[in-house]
């Protein structure tokens, strides 16, 4: 059976920082490595708002991206 072993995460904010003609967003993010894979969804929150404090920008989203590597036995 096939295991997936957690290789890696990263961090992601994106900020909205202004609007086109159209009335739509413009995005811009900024992605944190090697965060501490045993992080949990409220721990990254708490960052990720504590940093958002940092900029002028509107925090607009939060991503967790999670990185496995896929082992067959």
């Amino acid at each position: 059976m096939a295991q997936a072993l957690l290789t890696g995460t990263k961090f992601r904010l994106v900020f909205q920082v202004g609007m086109d003609e159209e009335g739509k967003p413009i995005l811009k993010s900024k992605t944190f490595s090697n965060v501490k894979k045993e992080s949990t969804a409220d721990q990254l929150f708490q960052a990720g708002t504590a940093i958002s404090g940092l900029t002028n920008d509107t925090l607009y989203n939060l991503e967790r991206n999670d990185s496995s590597e896929i082992l067959g036995q």
